[in-house]
């Protein structure tokens, strides 16, 4: 088991080497490992509201997680709320590491959440189900569910 103070040097060694805006990438057992730790972190998952029903969630309990759509469902529009809505489950001064799919989306939110003093803004690398194999199916090379981390399913 790591420490605190080990996993945010990896994903902030991460910002450091992919120079991104924000303060960096927790793998999937680094984000796990990260909320085992530390009951103040948050998991925002930004996946739309069918995304949860149609294909689960990571089970995180209580406080610690949250879901905030980035883009909204029906209709893929942004959602113009998105900051407001965080400003709800985390203050500026919270750890929150930001979870899709694939990892597209969380990276556009935590940019958009460090833009608005969320100091402390990451993104989960792979995402909740990875990306596609070359049969066009997820959750085969990659993401929350893949490493084996506990879900609840659809």
């Amino acid at each position: 088991m790591s420490t605190l103070e080990q996993l945010f040097d990896q994903a902030g060694r991460r910002a450091a080497d992919n120079q991104l805006t924000y303060a960096g990438a927790f793998s999937p057992a680094e984000a796990f490992e990260l909320l085992q730790l530390d009951p103040a972190v948050r998991l925002v998952d930004v996946r739309t509201r069918a995304e949860l029903d149609w294909v689960g969630r990571p089970a995180i309990d209580g406080a610690q997680y949250a879901h905030i759509e980035w883009i909204r469902y029906p209709g893929s529009v942004p959602n113009a709320e998105f900051i407001e809505q965080l400003r709800q489950v985390a203050t500026p001064d919270t750890t929150v590491i930001f979870l899709c799919r694939s990892a597209a989306r969380s990276k556009l939110a935590a940019v958009a959440a460090q833009k608005q003093g969320f100091a402390k803004a990451y993104d989960l690398l792979e995402g909740f189900e990875g990306d596609k194999d070359a049969n066009g199916h997820r959750k085969t090379m990659g993401g929350w569910c893949f490493r084996g981390l506990p879900w609840i399913g659809a």
